[in-house]
């Protein structure tokens, strides 16, 4: 049963393959193709067939098992499938015959018959014979597959006759056909079917298979195969043919011409190849390898067909030319790309024409090496050329191959580059020329469209070279200009009408009738009507102005960095820090002074005489002074010009100095060589106490035939001593024998050690009876914000004096004087603020004075400090200060002197001190500037504070700025600042503008008082044995104000004396003027405390002519007068008199408006212009009785309020107030002011957005718009190659302001289309710089993580250069992977915006300026960061310098100040360096004269 079920087995036919064979005498060179037929049959595969089979064996060889010492080779079987599906196994079996290698005879075997017998036989055997593969198989048979033949035996089924129709092989075919003729009549007898196969078709010669076929026709039967082994052309039909005809029921065979079965295979070979080539297309890396592909790919039918009919060979060289095309393709888009770039890189590295329009390539080339750039645009390999170096493989790498430049491409690039920048010289050349065309035409106004102006310069030279696109760029850049242009000035123009804007509170907002009021003013101003095409934005203008003047801070300033709050702060963090490091280590080991060094300056050996005389009352160098013993170290000095390195050295430190003198030529050699010595410390800058050494003039005793000139020398050195600011000791009254007193002695050592102590007063930490905070007089010093001058010019008095300190931690914009004013030393905490920062002071704080600064050469400067000054209580002491380049100003500018002239006006009626201040002279460098104005001020204290405590009722004091902190009552140490090194020119003896302005105190007054290093008065004492002056920091009881006779010598500045000074000017500079002595308190009478002249314009009848000191408050007067009848007792306790609780009839605290005309009718000319025309003169004299019913008075609006709406008492509905809805007013207010502390204690630091627009893009994570394969943000890549394409060139670049329209255009823009091109949307350069830097500003965190900050910090105060930027490059290796990408990319850009730093004026430094907050988003609410700004600037101008070293490995760059400015054409108009004491000729002895009052060495 089984048997039957089994599956019967293929029929098995042997079939043997015949045809010429023997030696090469009888084949020829090669075979006829026997073996390749039985192989391509039997292994089809492309890769299993092998075209060369040698019949020339060793013996070893023809002995193996393969060969088996046969003439015969067994192929294998194979199963082949019928056209009707019958399978067949075919055993395959060739006839040769193998030669000997050694005897190229016929190997010897068992069977000796010739060929032509032995290949017909029928019946083969062979013992464990093996299957035959290929001729390496020989030898080496474990290596291959084995095989034996069936049972050693074979019965030969069919025969396969093979005729080689091809040419040559050294045999004539017709010796074949004879061969083959006697081989068939052989095969023939066999009664086995025979099929001719012709072979080697794909090189056939034609009649060659004709011969062929004309055999085969010859014999019955015998059907002839065209085949090709090479192309497997009908090799299976001839197998399958003899098939056929051995077994009947297949059919009759079917036998394809060569051409026809030629094209089938090659169609077939043709379709696998297209069909590979796709798979192999399919690779895009050029790195990939044939090894790693096929591993992928062999189970890809497409691929084995392919291996199958071409073989793996064929298929690697497929392979491999695809990977050579996408490595030249890579090497193809690199050089367009390279090329590309080129442009750019000439531009860089060869911007300017005048460098290379004459210079041939190789000239060129050799420039280019030279550029510091150079390593950023190129690289120089080791290996040439380029695309044969692993260079290819470098994406991130930009630079260009320097061999590249070698080929004509780059050549031409270059050609171009330089015909480029002549068309585009001679394109600026014209631009700049139809600019100037533009500037030329007066009518053209700001918003002025183009199409309006292109009539009339049509036929402009300029304009017809240039393109419409430049055409209208230039005229935009025209209008911008011009429109930019008309904002300043109208912004100018708001400043100068400050009244209009500054008279309502601070909290209010303008009402329609304002606004109305505002447009009819400033409708009649040129500069309002300039903007007539532009309404909208004027409009946008006034409104900007109208809220700052409502809502002023710094961060809001219409000066941005120029306002002056920001500047002083940072000026003040620098110099105040500065000035106490210097003082702390000057005076770190003098805290207990036991040794005094001492120098002793004379002439003709005064000096040795003078040490002498005080070694003669010392014991061994020790000198005994006040029950102490010091030490002294003498060093008398006598030589003409000494040097600083002699006087202070690291082992000799003067203490001070003696300038002993005995006559007029030895007072001038002292003059003189104290002029050297501070001269010298000023230019060496070795320290700047040298120039403020204390010195102390000693006049020695005189013989009796020249002591006729003693009282010349005393006057003349009490002038020297006057103006040097030092002590001078006289010779004292009596008879002495020798030149030196014991007296004088310890009155100049006391002098000496009592400078040393104040010194170590101001720098010590050890309290005093009296907190060191706290100051006796608080002074705010008003400038306005943008005003030409540096902020230092005004701050130089103080900031240069070693009294001045910082105030209390916190005041940023404070500092500390240590001044002697009257007898006692005084401490005065000077506030610098904006005029917008000082109008919440003055509504709130207390002030005991104002010094309100202006610019003589700015209207709007005096604008604002009218509009200031015209709210201020005229119980304030007021000091106003013009600020100017030099006193030839007021001559030669009528508008300066027009300003002059109004502010000293101004100070006249007001009874104010008016000084001016010029930036060309040394002599605001000086304290005693302001000295005279610090006395009026300490004499109007107490009624100023009785005023301020009076005022009970304000509700804003809690709620404005803080400018004066809380003193705290725990003591803490506080620092002290070196004097400046430039006082060492004298004052001018006058003012320009009038003579009522006293500078210094008149020799006579002088003779009571004595001038500090200072310009602080103290007096002198007349006793030698006088003990140290107590300090009392108390401030002293109120004394009651006495009426005073206002100043008769006060007057408007005379024509006459104009003419004067304009004529005098050249002849006489030091004109004495007129001054007003300062009176010792002691020798005053106390009712003349107060110099404030009663305003007789507002006097009442009935009104006594007392001050009075209650505030000028309408609206809660009625309190005021309560509680000053009922509290009258705890008035008194509080320091108050009881003359102030006087009846409500007398005078009261008014505002400086209406004691000057000046600033009340400047004010009233606005209200009368929109509602009434009352002269100025009736405005400012209207009686009570005229406005009552008209208008209801209140303080917001002083032009409509009457002027003492106080008289009418209770009655009066302006005064009038409900005690208990005030008081439920004040709690909320306190209670809101508690909430809003809170508020602002818990505030977190969150940078304000500036989109007003929900974006999916902007404001993101840095993390969430990147990929690895685009490591830098779309849009930070599309301005960065926009600017760099366009305005790489473009002055001010990051610098200048961007339109912020055109700003949120961009980013709008790009949210909706990340494919917006930025040229095509025509924005500027700076609108798209400054889109940049809002991407960075949007970020959720800063590009520099704050966590790094700190270590920057520390890192950038390495001293040492290399040290500090390997700390630094360390930090930076920290970054975020991504923000280290982009922090590289934008860093790289802006290294090459500076490289341009000569035509775009954008240094490195400039650069770090703009974007240093961008990049590091600092908290300036904190004050670490406020201190620490500048670090942070360098560290960013550190980044962008060091580009290269940072980020590509280069090497460290040595920079060099590339912007270098131009020496000035005009020497003269320089700021006048600073100069020593200029002092005049020596006095000749023949010239003294007895008469006093005469000054001939010129000094005051």
């Amino acid at each position: 049963m089984m048997a039957k079920n089994k599956e019967p087995r293929p029929p098995s036919y042997t079939i043997s393959v015949v045809g010429l064979s023997g030696t090469e005498k009888d084949k020829g060179n090669c075979g006829v193709g026997k073996s390749c037929l039985c192989n391509r049959f039997v292994r089809s595969k492309a890769d299993e067939y092998y075209p060369e089979h040698t019949s020339v064996l060793s013996t070893i060889d023809f002995g193996g098992r393969v060969v088996n010492n046969d003439h015969f080779l067994y192929w294998g079987d194979i199963i082949l499938n019928g056209e009707d599906g019958v399978e067949c196994k075919i055993h395959v079996i060739e006839q040769t015959e193998f030669i000997d290698d050694q005897t190229f005879l016929p190997h010897r075997s068992t069977n000796l018959q010739p060929y032509i017998k032995r290949a017909a036989a029928s019946k083969l055997q062979s013992a464990e014979k093996l299957m035959y593969i290929c001729t390496d198989q020989l030898g080496l048979e474990q290596d291959f597959e084995q095989k034996q033949m069936p049972e050693g035996k074979l019965n030969v089924d069919g025969f396969l006759l093979c005729i080689d129709v091809s040419q040559g092989c050294n045999r004539k075919f017709d010796d074949q056909l004879k061969f083959v003729n006697n081989l068939f009549v052989q095969l023939s007898k066999s009664k086995k079917p025979v099929i001719i196969a012709a072979t080697k078709c794909d090189e056939c010669v034609d009649h060659y298979l004709r011969e062929v076929q004309a055999f085969a026709s010859n014999k019955k039967n015998l059907l002839v195969v065209e085949t090709s082994a090479r192309f497997n052309v009908n090799i299976e039909t001839c197998f399958t043919a003899l098939v056929q005809m051995l077994d009947k029921t297949r059919g009759k065979p079917k036998i394809i011409p060569y051409l026809d079965a030629y094209k089938t295979q090659r169609q077939l070979v043709v379709t696998a190849t297209d069909k590979f080539e796709k798979l192999v297309q399919t690779v895009r890396d050029y790195h990939a390898t044939w090894k790693t592909v096929s591993n992928k790919l062999k189970n890809h039918p497409d691929y084995e067909e392919y291996i199958n009919l071409e073989g793996t060979r064929k298929a690697r060289n497929t392979f491999s030319k695809h990977i050579e095309q996408l490595k030249q393709e890579h090497i193809r888009k690199r050089r367009e790309e390279y090329i590309n770039t080129l442009p750019r890189a000439f531009n860089t590295l060869l911007p300017n024409l005048e460098e290379i329009e004459h210079l041939n390539w190789s000239e060129a080339l050799k420039l280019m090496e030279k550029r510091a750039d150079f390593q950023l645009c190129f690289v120089v390999l080791e290996k040439t050329p380029w695309d044969e170096t692993d260079h290819i493989d470098k994406i991130n790498d930009r630079r260009i191959p320097f061999d590249l430049l070698s080929t004509l491409e780059a050549e031409k690039v270059y050609q171009n580059h330089v015909q480029h920048l002549i068309s585009e010289k001679r394109r600026v050349e014209m631009k700049e020329k139809f600019k100037k065309t533009l500037e030329k035409i007066q009518f053209i106004s700001p918003g002025q469209p183009w199409e309006e102006v292109m009539c009339f310069v049509m036929e402009d030279e300029a304009f017809k070279y240039i393109t419409e696109a430049d055409s209208k760029e230039v005229y935009s850049r025209h209008q911008r200009e011009i429109v930019e242009k008309a904002k300043e000035e109208f912004q100018e123009m708001l400043f100068e009408h400050s009244e209009l804007f500054y008279d309502l509170d601070l909290n209010a907002t303008p009402s329609s009738d304002k606004m109305s009021e505002i447009h009819t003013v400033l409708s009649e101003e040129p500069r309002y009507k300039a903007l007539q095409k532009l309404a909208p934005d004027r409009e946008s203008l006034l409104l900007k102005h109208i809220g700052f003047v409502y809502h002023p801070t710094k961060e809001t300033c219409l000066s941005g960095q120029n306002c002056t709050d920001i500047k002083v702060e940072q000026l003040l963090a620098s110099s105040l820090l500065q000035l106490d490091h210097g003082r702390l280590r000057l005076y770190h080991d003098s805290t207990n002074i036991d040794k005094v060094n001492l120098f002793i300056l004379g002439k003709d050996g005064l000096a040795q005489e003078l040490a002498n005389e005080i070694r003669t009352q010392s014991t061994d160098d020790e000198y005994a002074l006040d029950g102490k013993i010091y030490e002294l170290d003498l060093r008398p000095f006598d030589a003409k010009s000494p040097y600083l390195s002699q006087l202070w050295t690291a082992a000799f430190k003067p203490h001070g100095c003696f300038c002993v003198f005995n006559s007029i030529e030895s007072l001038n050699f002292i003059g003189e060589l104290i002029g050297k010595i501070r001269t010298e410390a000023s230019q060496i800058r070795k320290d700047k106490y040298m120039a403020s050494l204390p010195f102390t003039l000693i006049l020695a005793n005189q013989r009796d035939s020249i002591s006729k000139n003693l009282p010349i020398l005393r006057h003349q050195g009490q002038q020297l001593a006057n103006k040097l600011q030092c002590p001078f000791v006289d010779v004292p009254a009596g008879t002495y024998p020798r030149k030196f007193n014991e007296t004088q002695i310890k009155q100049a050592l006391r002098g000496v050690l009592e400078s040393v102590k104040h010194n170590l007063d101001v720098v010590s930490p050890v309290p005093t009876n009296k907190d060191v905070s706290e100051a006796d007089l608080r002074i705010v010093m008003c400038a306005m914000c943008g005003d030409p001058f540096s902020v230092d010019l005004i701050l130089s008095p103080f900031l240069d004096s070693h009294s001045c300190s910082a105030a209390q931690a916190g005041q940023n914009n404070s500092l500390m004087l240590d001044k002697i004013i009257g007898e006692k030393r005084r401490r005065i905490q000077i506030t610098i603020l904006s005029y917008h920062s000082s109008i919440g002071v003055r509504k709130d704080e207390l002030v005991h004075g104002y010094i309100l600064v202006y610019s003589a050469k700015r209207k709007a400067s005096m604008g604002m400090l009218r509009a200031f000054l015209s709210e201020v209580q005229d119980t304030i002491p007021v000091q106003l200060v013009a600020v100017t380049d030099s006193q030839a100003d007021f001559f030669e500018n009528e508008a300066i002197k027009e300003l002059m002239t109004e502010g000293e006006h101004i100070a006249t009626e007001i009874t104010a001190k008016f000084t001016a201040l010029y930036s060309l002279s040394q002599y605001h460098r000086q304290t005693e500037v302001f000295t005279l104005f610090f006395s009026d001020v300490l004499e109007k204290k107490n009624m100023i504070e009785n005023s301020y405590l009076s005022d009970n009722t304000r509700e804003s004091t809690h709620q404005s700025e803080d400018v004066f902190l809380p003193s705290p009552r725990d003591c803490f140490p506080y620092n002290n600042y070196p004097d400046s090194d430039d006082d060492t020119e004298a004052p001018p003896p006058y003012s320009p503008i009038g003579d009522d302005v006293q500078l210094l105190p008149t020799p006579s007054d002088r003779s009571r008082y004595r001038l500090d290093l200072e310009g602080n008065e103290y007096p002198i004492h007349s006793t030698p044995n006088c003990h140290d002056h107590e300090r009392n920091h108390k401030v002293p009881p109120p004394i009651k104000p006495k009426p005073v006779v206002p100043k008769t010598n006060v007057k408007k500045l005379d024509p006459n004396l104009l003419k004067t000074i304009e004529a005098g000017i050249g002849k006489n500079p030091r004109k004495q003027t007129s001054r007003v002595p300062l009176a010792h308190p002691e020798d005053m009478d106390p009712s003349d405390n107060y110099a404030e002249p009663i305003d007789t314009i507002f006097k009442q009848k009935g009104c006594s002519d007392e001050i009075y000191v209650v505030p000028d408050d309408s609206q809660n007067r009625i309190k005021i007068r309560n509680s000053f009848v009922n509290n009258t007792q705890g008035d008194e306790e509080n320091g108050f008199s009881d003359r102030t609780s006087k009846s409500h009839g007398e005078r009261r605290p008014s505002k400086y408006k209406y004691k000057s005309k000046t600033l009340f009718s400047k004010a009233k000319s606005y209200y009368r212009r929109t509602h009434s025309d009352a002269s100025d003169d009736e405005a400012f004299t209207t009686s009570k009785t005229k406005r009552k019913g008209r208008h209801r008075g209140s303080e917001e609006d002083p032009l409509l309020s009457p002027v003492e709406t106080w008289k009418g008492g209770i009655d009066n509905p302006a005064i009038t107030s409900d005690q208990e809805l005030d008081d439920k007013k004040m709690k909320k207010k306190i209670h809101k002011v508690k909430e809003d502390k809170k508020k602002k204690k818990t505030k977190n630091f969150n940078p304000p957005t500036r989109r007003n627009w929900e974006s999916n893009y902007f404001g993101m994570p840095l993390q969430d718009l990147v990929t690895a394969e685009k490591p830098i943000p779309l849009f930070v890549e599309k301005c960065v190659e926009f600017i760099e394409d366009t305005g790489l060139c473009t002055e001010g670049l990051y610098r200048v302001s961007g339109n912020k329209t055109d700003q949120d255009n961009i980013q709008k823009q790009f949210d909706q289309d990340h494919n917006i091109s930025l040229l095509s949307m025509e924005v500027t350069v700076n609108a798209v710089a400054g889109a940049l830097k809002a991407f960075f500003a949007d970020l959720p965190d800063p590009l520099i993580p704050y966590s790094l900050h700190p270590e920057l910090l520390e890192a950038a105060k390495i001293p040492d250069k290399t040290e500090r930027l390997h700390a630094l490059k360390e930090i930076v290796k920290k970054f975020h992977p991504v923000n280290y990408d982009v922090f590289r990319y934008i860093i790289t850009h802006l290294n090459r915006v500076s490289q341009q730093n000569k035509i775009n004026l954008m240094t490195a430094d400039n650069l770090s300026i703009c974007f240093w907050p961008t990049l590091m988003r600092p908290d300036f609410e904190k004050r670490e960061f406020l201190s620490t700004t500048k670090i942070h600037q360098s560290v960013v101008e550190t980044f962008i310098q060091q580009c290269q070293f940072f980020f590509y490995n280069g090497e460290i760059v040595e920079m060099t100040n590339t912007v270098a400015p131009p020496p000035p054409s005009n020497p003269g108009q320089l700021v006048e360096p600073m100069v020593p004491l200029q002092l005049p000729p020596p006095l000749q002895p023949q010239l003294i004269q007895p008469q006093l009052q005469t000054d001939p060495l010129g000094i005051i």
